[in-house]
């Protein structure tokens, strides 16, 4: 299962985010997303965890819970909305 992690502070690291949810099973990937042109946090991140049961866990422990001194938002991922590709050119008359 894919897991959302929201509200991070911007010093959390991928490594952060493994030891917090590796409590409560094998991870697959946890990773803090991060701009690319900065390479400064974006405030969130995302865990994997191949066994849904596990994943639950962590959702329903870590959900509203103090870290770093942040109130985290934690939550079953949802997919990647399409988004149109194209051209951002305007016109010229």
């Amino acid at each position: 299962m894919r897991i959302y992690v929201g509200n991070l502070t911007y010093s959390v690291t991928d490594d952060d985010l493994r030891d917090v949810f590796g409590e409560f099973g094998d991870l697959a990937a946890a990773e803090v997303i991060k701009d690319k042109f900065s390479g400064q946090s974006k405030g969130f991140g995302f865990v994997d965890m191949p066994n849904n049961s596990e994943a639950d866990a962590a959702i329903k422990a870590l959900n509203e819970t103090d870290f770093k001194g942040r109130k985290l938002t934690v939550n079953e991922a949802r997919p990647r909305a399409e988004r149109p590709r194209g051209g951002g050119g305007g016109g010229r008359y």
